[in-house]
């Protein structure tokens, strides 16, 4: 671990680590935001708020579907610093919109923005995985690979943090309406900045043409790489973690406000402890592996986490019913339950990110580097695949009346699966 962190001290790492953390800060800075202006002040229907997001999460997802292979391409046949100053400055634009989204609380702008940002985290995503091999030493991988998913998570609590705590605030009137737009630009404009600063990465072999129709390059790419059987099992244990985790966490504020009966704060909470947990789990697994590559605790986290979410199972059915005022984060941790529940959504995370570095770690380094950045756009495309049917399925099962209890139930049987997948995977390749 320390020798990981030292990493951190390299400008062949750390320009890279800061644009991603900044990345992944003002995109939950701006979705944190918006969903706690439309759960609660927008709408007050329960089916409602879920099912909107859930349709938040898909739009979000939808670019990496289409995108994927485009952006894979672009990321193997481009310089990839060259390509991040492209994608940075792209995001300025892209939140001066969301801003005046969230300063009118204009929904389709709101939806609009979130969709571009969907696209820029398309075309970022094969880079920040496929620059590593070229900048770190094979046994640098999985520790950088660690820090960036921890680095990610980080930011992901602190967007969330500041994103609920800043609309809560100007929901209460304590802050002016345009102060989170001023917040997203501003970040944004930091994070060009930086991204600037990331040493140049070309590509192995320079120039090769870029194939523009999306859908077609999509399915020659899946198809070349999930026909290796080692690539396929990883991309679809890989997947079955993020349609798992687009389920929890469109819920987690319905989920506080509606079964726990929670404020924005508690709602920030609970985000905000998955996140941590997550990016203890992203660390901690480099630790218990030694820098080798290897899904030998994959199966076991992903039981540990099905068991810690049937747990939270247990929490929602048996949580009492309130039709008094929202608790504020104060009033819901001196309830008798709530240390279970928080205990629940820690080890959730914590197994969930022992569970998934590894697998990222491997497709990125049992390639070659001039495939790794169409690699990580064929997971990508899959990924969301199941991302955006897991968000549409959710949204479809709460218009029926499924309860959120149900839903949670069917987060944990597929954990059994994940841990099957990764199983395969341990046994076939370490």
């Amino acid at each position: 671990m320390h020798s990981s962190l030292r990493l951190l001290t390299r400008r062949r790492f750390l320009p890279l680590f800061a644009t991603q953390l900044l990345g992944a800060f003002n995109d939950n800075l701006f979705k944190s935001a918006m969903v706690m202006l439309v759960v609660y002040r927008i709408y007050s229907d329960p089916a409602t708020e879920m099912a909107f997001s859930a349709l938040a999460g898909a739009i979000f997802i939808l670019p990496y579907l289409v995108l994927s292979a485009s952006a894979g391409q672009l990321a193997d046949f481009r310089d990839k610093a060259r390509l991040i100053r492209i994608i940075k400055t792209a995001e300025i634009i892209i939140m001066i919109g969301g801003a005046v989204g969230l300063l009118f609380g204009n929904l389709p702008l709101l939806l609009l923005a979130l969709f571009a940002m969907g696209v820029h985290s398309t075309f970022f995503g094969p880079i920040k995985y496929a620059i590593l091999p070229q900048h770190l030493e094979s046994d640098e991988v999985l520790g950088g690979t660690g820090l960036v998913e921890a680095g990610t998570y980080i930011a992901i609590l602190g967007g969330t943090i500041f994103g609920g705590l800043m609309q809560g605030a100007v929901n209460s009137g304590d802050l002016p309406h345009w102060s989170v737009g001023a917040a997203v630009i501003a970040v944004a404009v930091v994070g060009r900045w930086i991204g600037g600063m990331v040493p140049p990465a070309h590509p192995e072999v320079p120039n090769l043409p870029v194939d523009h129709h999306p859908i077609r390059q999509s399915i020659r790419l899946v198809s070349a790489t999930m026909h290796i059987p080692r690539l396929f099992l990883a991309i679809w244990a890989i997947s079955f973690f993020w349609a798992m985790g687009a389920i929890l966490a469109a819920q987690f504020p319905p989920l506080v406000k509606n079964e726990f009966h929670g404020d924005e704060n508690v709602a920030t909470m609970f985000l905000s402890i998955f996140s941590i947990g997550v990016a203890i789990g992203s660390v901690a697994v480099n630790r218990l592996l030694s820098g080798h590559v290897s899904a030998r605790y994959s199966p076991i986290s992903a039981i540990v986490m099905g068991l810690f979410v049937l747990d939270l199972y247990w929490s929602v059915s048996h949580w009492p019913i309130s039709n008094g005022a929202l608790l504020t984060v104060g009033e819901f941790i001196r309830l008798g339950h709530a240390d279970r529940v928080l205990l629940d959504l820690f080890g959730v995370a914590v197994a969930g990110g022992m569970f998934v570095v590894p697998l990222y770690a491997f497709l990125t380094t049992t390639v070659p580097k001039s495939e790794t950045a169409r690699t990580v756009a064929a997971n990508n495309i899959v990924n969301s695949g199941a991302m955006v049917l897991s968000a549409l399925l959710l949204a479809v099962l709460m218009k029926i009346g499924v309860s959120i209890g149900g839903t949670l139930l069917m987060v944990s049987a597929a954990s059994l699966i994940a841990a099957y997948l990764a199983q395969r995977l341990h046994r076939a390749c370490d």
